[in-house]
């Protein structure tokens, strides 16, 4: 059986060429996927329907995202453009991983070509996340009955604010994000737990703290997982203040990929964030989510 992969163009935006969001890092990311033969076709979304949003953002934001009525200093603080292809992107990045969340229940393992907006809250945006695809996803798994009790595990170099806030008071998901300490956002909220990295660490003492948190999250009863693999803790990351290196991040990913799968727990693994100073090394580094789980289908 292949690894069910779910991509789409319109993961591309029109942010401008000299924006600091690397967008074009979705596209290149399904052609490095289908050179190396990591996958062999890509599953298509739908945009997410207002329906599904409503699960985990209010219907002001939504339509105020989808009518550009949104306030100025929420645009500022999602940090792109409120255009049509922005939206657009939004909605099919939050549609593709209610996608493979359900491709993770009937094959055990899928992954997106995008997602983790997780800074996105109930009423607003900020950090280059619209809605909160993986929020939306495990509501909608929730209120269909398809999980009962969901684990997501955040190992993007900043905190899943989102994620914690949306969440806060919701038994059926527990919220898990281990992140540079002293990265945005400044002001951090409470996860169900949180690990706060120190500045500098390298790939020994993260593996090791990884494994830690990884058995005492194996003594609790989750019948879902939500995986953000941000590759923003690479030690040439323009964003994160941690120091891993390529082999870190891969062995990171198979740690995960594989703790879950072996015990027949379906993972829905999402991109989060990556903002290298090589594109070409980016692209790679996103891949290795999906080569961990290609290898374990």
């Amino acid at each position: 059986m292949d690894l069910s992969v779910v991509n789409h163009e319109d993961y591309f935006a029109k942010i401008g060429d000299d924006h600091k969001f690397p967008i074009n890092k979705f596209g290149e990311l399904a052609n490095y996927l289908i050179k190396k033969k990591i996958v062999k076709k890509f599953y298509k979304p739908y945009p997410c329907s207002e329906s599904t949003l409503k699960r985990a953002h209010s219907e002001k934001y939504i339509k105020d995202v989808k009518n550009k009525t949104l306030d100025q200093n929420i645009i500022k603080k999602i940090g792109f453009p409120l255009v049509d292809s922005v939206i657009k992107r939004s909605l099919v990045a939050t549609g593709g991983t209610v996608l493979t969340a359900k491709l993770a229940i009937k094959n055990g393992l899928a992954c997106n070509t995008a997602g983790g907006s997780h800074h996105a809250n109930f009423n607003s945006g900020a950090g280059y996340c619209v809605f909160n695809d993986v929020a939306v996803s495990a509501q909608y798994l929730l209120d269909r009955g398809l999980a009962g009790r969901i684990l997501i595990i955040d190992l993007d170099v900043h905190q899943g604010n989102g994620n914690a806030e949306i969440f806060r008071n919701n038994n059926n998901v527990f919220t898990f994000s281990m992140h540079s300490k002293s990265n945005y956002p400044a002001k951090k909220s409470k996860s169900d737990l949180d690990v706060d990295l120190d500045d500098n660490i390298e790939d020994k003492q993260y593996i090791k703290i990884l494994n830690f948190y990884l058995n005492r999250l194996n003594q609790e009863n989750f019948d879902f997982i939500f995986y953000i693999a941000g590759v923003d803790i690479h030690y040439n990351d323009r964003l994160g203040k941690l120091k891993i290196s390529d082999e870190g991040i891969k062995k990171r990913d198979e740690i995960v990929t594989e703790n879950f799968f072996s015990k027949g727990i379906p993972l829905c693994g999402v991109l989060g964030g990556g903002y290298n100073k090589d594109f070409k090394k980016l692209v790679e580094l996103h891949s290795f989510l999906h080569q961990s789980c290609a290898k374990l289908i």
